[in-house]
């Protein structure tokens, strides 16, 4: 009796494994129809232009009739990520893009079966607290990533503010990737001399108040890809109003709203790539866990010129205007 309840349970065990392979190796379908859940977490320029470039992309290889996106926004909440993730779980939808680390967290929690690929990720070992890190998340996961290099970023930092000696780097505390971001920029900035001080806001209510102490103690202050802190940058722009701090931003976006530089990527791109992935998951070209992260392909010294004409900042050579609503009136 153990000796057949033992050949059962290696007969089950054995169908899971091959079933498990065959939902990683391949989602295929006779009709060629897929339904695509997108898990954003928070509305603004950066997430929105890398959803719009996965759409686009996807559109372009199955036309847009054999194609159904199930976009869902989280509004900023993580709790929400993990309602949004099980919803699209349960209507076994063919694959899952997750928007922002919060995204790809509720995703990486409620399955691991249909592919899951990230987008407008910093860093994947730390979102996924992966040990041993290797460039290939494996299982049901992989996407692309946001990140700028660093160290060119404090290089922009001190070319634009030599005389600088106090940086802040304001962030949210929740984001687990804008305290990566934040580690790996300050012990640049600390080797070329600078005094560096964090400054972190739990979530929208405090942005104003922390922003208002960052700007008093700091020459200028540096805002990484952070989500909280790029849905609220009236706010910070606002909380600035007076203050003459210049603000360097990790994105475009974040620049865009109260920022004076960035080292810019195109999250358009960015998404179009993840895209570009998906397409060859579906078709059964591409596992998902073998499929490296990729990452943004070129990067540009941008400036925003209202800001910079407000504080009289003249950017260095070789920097591009942003192009923003009042510069283009």
């Amino acid at each position: 009796m153990k000796s057949t309840r033992r050949i059962i349970s290696a007969a089950m065990a054995l169908i899971l494994l091959v079933s498990s392979a065959l939902t990683f190796a391949s989602c295929k379908k006779d009709d060629g129809k897929y339904t695509i859940g997108i898990i954003q977490l928070v509305t603004h320029d950066a997430l929105d232009a890398a959803t719009q470039g996965f759409k686009d992309a996807l559109i372009e290889e199955f036309g847009e009739e054999n194609l159904t996106f199930d976009y869902q926004n989280a509004a900023g909440s993580a709790d929400t990520c993990g309602t949004i993730a099980n919803t699209l779980v349960s209507k076994n939808v063919d694959l899952i893009m997750a928007n922002a680390t919060s995204a790809l967290q509720a995703a990486a929690n409620a399955t691991i079966k249909i592919p899951i690929l990230g987008t407008s990720i910093t860093d994947y070992a730390t979102a996924l607290d992966i040990k041993d890190w290797n460039g290939t998340v494996g299982g049901n996961i992989s996407g692309t990533s946001d990140l700028a290099p660093l160290s060119e970023q404090a290089k922009m930092i001190k070319e634009m503010f030599p005389d600088a000696k106090n940086v802040g780097i304001l962030f949210c505390s929740a984001e687990p990737n804008s305290q990566y971001q934040s580690n790996v920029i300050k012990a640049e900035l600390e080797g070329m001399g600078l005094t560096v001080s964090e400054f972190k806001f739990t979530d929208t209510n405090d942005v104003s108040a922390v922003t208002q102490a960052a700007a008093a103690a700091s020459d200028v202050i540096y805002i990484p890809t952070d989500n909280t802190a790029a849905s609220c940058t009236e706010t910070i722009y606002g909380a600035m109003t007076g203050k003459k701090t210049p603000i360097v931003a990790g994105e475009e976006g974040i620049c865009k709203g109260c920022g004076v530089a960035t080292l810019s990527i195109s999250y358009y791109d960015l998404g179009y790539a993840t895209g570009k992935m998906a397409a060859k998951i579906l078709r059964g070209e591409a596992k998902v866990g073998e499929m490296p992260v990729e990452f943004a392909s070129a990067t540009t010294k941008k400036y925003n010129p209202t800001i910079c004409a407000e504080l009289g900042i003249t950017p260095p050579e070789g920097y591009v205007a942003i192009v923003t609503e009042e510069a283009a009136e």
